[in-house]
């Protein structure tokens, strides 16, 4: 059965590896999440992204990043525009997540990018998540 909710999907995983202190993470690769892991590591929640061949499929490889004490760098991810309800703003109306601790994920005309950075440029988007 085919996956209706890629991106939820990658959450997840990302969510469990996390709350598991593993310290890599796999997922079936795509456009979208290779540009996503670009912006968790452009925000240093990731330590590093890989993009693989594994059995003739593309995976992507995430790199976890902890804190001293095995204290995870992501304690919160949540997705906000689904395949059922999308979420699309205008740039006055980006949140701000966690009164600005947190990053909103944007996918806008000029691609993948953090809330504060569309903000800056003035063009809204649609909301893909927020992570803290």
């Amino acid at each position: 059965m085919a996956m209706t909710d890629p991106l939820a999907d990658m959450f997840t995983r990302i969510r469990n590896s996390v709350r598991r202190r593993h310290a890599i993470v796999q997922m079936p690769a795509s456009a979208l999440k290779a540009e996503i892991a670009r912006v968790l590591h452009q925000e240093g929640y990731l330590q590093g992204v890989e993009r693989i061949e594994e059995g003739g499929h593309p995976v992507l490889r995430l790199h976890l990043r902890y804190q001293e004490g095995e204290i995870p760098m992501i304690t919160g991810i949540r997705r906000v525009s689904r395949p059922g309800r999308r979420v699309y703003v205008r740039h006055p109306h980006i949140p701000k997540v966690q009164d600005g601790l947190g990053v909103a994920i944007l996918t806008t005309p000029q691609g993948v990018m953090t809330g504060t950075e569309s903000r800056l440029q003035k063009i809204g988007g649609e909301v893909l998540c927020y992570i803290w």
